[in-house]
């Protein structure tokens, strides 16, 4: 969707995946000759995303090396952090290199090929601050479930076994002002800081979708992404 600018969180460590992919930052991780993040790039590619800010830290010159400025028709920036920021630092600091008053926020470990412009009707219609695509799970304990009551996002809950809920699918519609005139830190958690401390103000929605999703964040899942991938590509 052209005019909706989208900061991929790029610089994970990978430290859970060292045993299956060595050194090569998360979003580099190999999926069938290609790194994760190009899956990404297509999806977004595919949806008429035109300009990507990847936010990267750990070895930045791979992921730069690799995609340079520019993945078929999205132009490439990059928000490079000298020093961890954690994941709402890390958005800030590559906000700025984002002028509209809202960004599409993607964690660059988890494929889920939401439709962005459902999403984007979704905020507009539901007149959020932040929206989250959500992603319905059966038989898991590895994620915090999501509270939803019609369209509003009403509460996180902590890991626990759980036969069926809603997950954050690490996509976020956020309206700039939500973080940028509202944080006077540096360094802070946006799950922690942000989703969890605002919750109770009615202005964070959710949307569910029905599409594929996997978090490459342990070696049993990754080892599946290619199949995962397959399904929407």
């Amino acid at each position: 969707m052209r005019g909706v600018e989208v900061i991929i969180l790029a610089g994970g460590l990978g430290t859970r995946l060292r045993s299956a992919i060595g050194e090569v930052p998360k979003p580099m991780a190999p999926v069938d000759g290609k790194p994760f993040l190009h899956y990404q790039l297509l999806w977004l590619e595919s949806s008429g995303v035109d300009k990507v800010v990847l936010s990267i830290g750990y070895k930045a010159e791979m992921i730069t090396d690799h995609f340079g400025q520019k993945f078929n028709g999205i132009s490439i920036e990059y928000a490079i952090e000298k020093e961890p920021l954690g994941t709402g630092g890390a958005i800030l600091y590559a906000m700025r290199k984002t002028g509209g008053d809202r960004v599409l926020i993607v964690n660059g470990d988890t494929w889920f090929p939401v439709d962005i412009g459902r999403l984007v009707e979704e905020h507009e219609s539901a007149a959020a601050r932040l929206t989250i695509a959500l992603k319905k799970m059966t038989n898991f304990s590895r994620y915090g479930t999501v509270e939803l009551e019609g369209n509003r996002i009403v509460g996180f809950r902590e890991k626990q076994e759980m036969s069926v809920g809603l997950i954050n699918g690490g996509i976020y519609l956020m309206d700039r002002s939500f973080v940028e005139n509202s944080v006077n830190m540096k360094k802070f958690s946006f799950e922690t800081d942000i989703l969890e401390k605002r919750v109770e103000t009615g202005a964070i929605a959710g949307v569910v979708f029905d599409v594929p999703f996997i978090d490459i964040g342990v070696p049993g899942d990754y080892m599946g992404a290619g199949e995962v991938i397959k399904q929407k590509i």
